[in-house]
């Protein structure tokens, strides 16, 4: 009795340990990754056949992400004015990219697209794009894999109608079948900051036909009327009808201060929002009111301000 008990027990024992090592149990369920603002949504792996293209809620990569304090002006930001420049040599060259190999366009081109738009903010502020340029995230501009750097292109969110011209200045998504990374600015005017991706469609511009189409859209100021004070020479009333006249109210490092001091003239009622230009270069972020169809009535602008805010201002034509 006890040596047909014994082998009973033997036999169960081994049997449960071939079922330990013939039972695979199922494969846990993979961790959710946390989606970026440069990708929009998690990865997934390629199916046999492409999935429709949409558009879901994302987070921030990393620390990227808007500012603390973010200007409150961003619509009145101006979209990037084509103009004809060279590309640069450097980027034409074929490149690698996660694994994969991109060709760059080597002349302008007519070029359509539609896809899946992200964009990229505080995190790479300041740093070089493939342009050898500064990145800025409130200046119109973006990044894309294989057009010419740089380039133009309108940038238009079908949900909304709303359309952006921004300049192309580095390479990039690389990721998820994106097709453009957008400027900060960009992606807010657009209205798909929130969702850290959108379906857009975009377009390239000819900088000459831009510059063709656009030449009558200027807006020429107001002859000045003339005046019964003599002294006024026939040189100078010419120079006042053609020639515009800024008002320069001021050049900062740090934006947050021109933004400061727009919000000022604005609420002392000294100019519009529409008179109010936010320039950025050589590093300085610039207020200008105007443009002004006379010297004379900027110089009024410049008293204002000067009696006012007391800050001296400067006029020039430009």
């Amino acid at each position: 009795m006890n040596h047909f008990f014994y082998i009973v027990v033997v036999t169960l024992l081994l049997s449960a340990c071939g079922g330990q090592q013939t039972t695979r149990p199922a494969p846990p369920s993979p961790p959710a990754e946390q989606p970026d603002n440069s990708t929009g949504q998690p990865p997934t792996k390629a199916p046999s056949t492409p999935p429709a293209e949409v558009d879901t809620p994302g987070g921030y990569y990393m620390d990227d992400g808007p500012e603390a304090n973010p200007p409150s002006n961003l619509d009145d930001i101006p979209d990037a004015t084509p103009k004809e420049e060279p590309i640069n040599p450097a980027a034409m060259r074929p490149y690698q990219a996660l694994g994969e190999t991109y060709v760059p366009m080597k002349s302008y081109a007519p070029f359509k697209q539609a896809g899946i738009a992200s964009w990229y903010g505080k995190r790479f502020h300041g740093r070089k794009t493939s342009n050898g340029e500064t990145y800025n995230m409130y200046a119109m501009t973006a990044a894309h894999p294989t057009l010419p750097l740089p380039s133009y292109v309108k940038v238009t969110n079908p949900k909304n109608g709303r359309t952006v011209i921004v300049r192309v200045n580095d390479r990039g998504p690389f990721k998820h079948s994106r097709i453009i990374d957008l400027s900060y600015a960009a992606a807010y005017k657009l209205r798909i900051l929130d969702r850290g991706s959108a379906h857009v469609e975009i377009e390239a511009v000819n900088a000459a036909s831009y510059a063709a189409q656009n030449k009558n859209a200027t807006p020429v100021p107001k002859p000045v009327e003339t005046t019964a004070n003599p002294a006024n020479s026939s040189s100078e009333t010419v120079q006042n009808i053609t020639t515009p006249f800024f008002v320069q109210v001021g050049a900062f490092k740090l934006e947050a201060n021109a933004n400061a001091l727009r919000q000022k003239i604005q609420n002392l009622g000294i100019a519009s929002s529409k008179d109010i230009n936010h320039v950025y270069n050589s590093q300085l972020y610039r207020l200008k009111l105007g443009p002004y169809p006379s010297r004379s009535k900027a110089s009024q602008i410049a008293a204002d301000i000067k009696q006012r805010l007391n800050i001296n201002s400067i006029i020039h034509t430009q």
